[in-house]
């Protein structure tokens, strides 16, 4: 009786561990399939939340909303075309109300055909106030006047509230037997008048 009452506590005993083995292994398998479904969830929600890289920095290929070959932005008031800007490509961007300019010709219309134009490179217009810059890639900005001055600067910005053309860079006018070099500009087309604002030096030049 005494070895039998032994052996089947063994056996027993051998059932529990088997028992208890097979049980483990079905929790782990649980555990690990739970794991493996939340890992697949995260990589699911962090795909959907990721922000897109878009203008990270400047110069960064953008998305534009359209493209317009030949493009053309005229302001006027009344009847009267104040000025207009003509680009050879334009993308616009409808939620930022802007449109990014390359190989750019601004014409402002002053009083008895004193008329300035300018001519760059590249350029971006707000849409929604009438502003815009403009840059060339290398040469200065040249900016041709009714009056026969040229005036050259790496950078121009026009506020069409005060109808005013400025810049804070260095600045050269050419033209009627002068030639002016300074730093920063500000110009009111409407009557054609062009101040430079700093470190002024007025050359006479033979033959202009």
């Amino acid at each position: 009786c005494y070895y039998r009452a032994k052996d089947y506590g063994r056996h027993l005993l051998i059932g529990y561990i088997q028992m208890w083995d097979v049980f483990a292994r079905r929790s782990l398998l649980a555990v690990s399939g739970a794991l493996a479904t939340f890992l697949i969830y995260l990589l699911f929600v962090n795909a959907d939340s990721a922000p897109t890289n878009q203008s990270a920095a400047p110069g960064a290929i953008e998305s534009a909303d359209a493209k317009i070959s030949d493009f053309t932005f005229t302001q006027t008031k009344g009847d009267v075309v104040q000025w207009r800007v003509q680009a050879k490509q334009a993308r616009l961007f409808e939620l930022e109300k802007r449109a990014v300019l390359s190989t750019v010709e601004v014409t402002l219309y002053g009083q008895a055909g004193k008329d300035v134009t300018v001519t760059g490179d590249e350029g971006a217009l707000d849409t929604a106030t009438k502003n815009f810059v403009l840059a060339n890639r290398t040469d200065p900005l040249m900016i041709a006047t009714g009056s026969g001055y040229t005036i050259y600067t790496n950078h121009l910005a026009w506020t069409d509230a005060t109808k005013v053309i400025q810049t804070d860079d260095p600045v050269r006018i050419v033209g009627n037997g002068l030639e002016i070099t300074g730093r920063g500009l500000l110009g009111r087309t409407e009557s054609e008048e062009f101040e430079v604002l700093d470190d002024v030096h007025v050359d006479f030049t033979a033959g202009s």
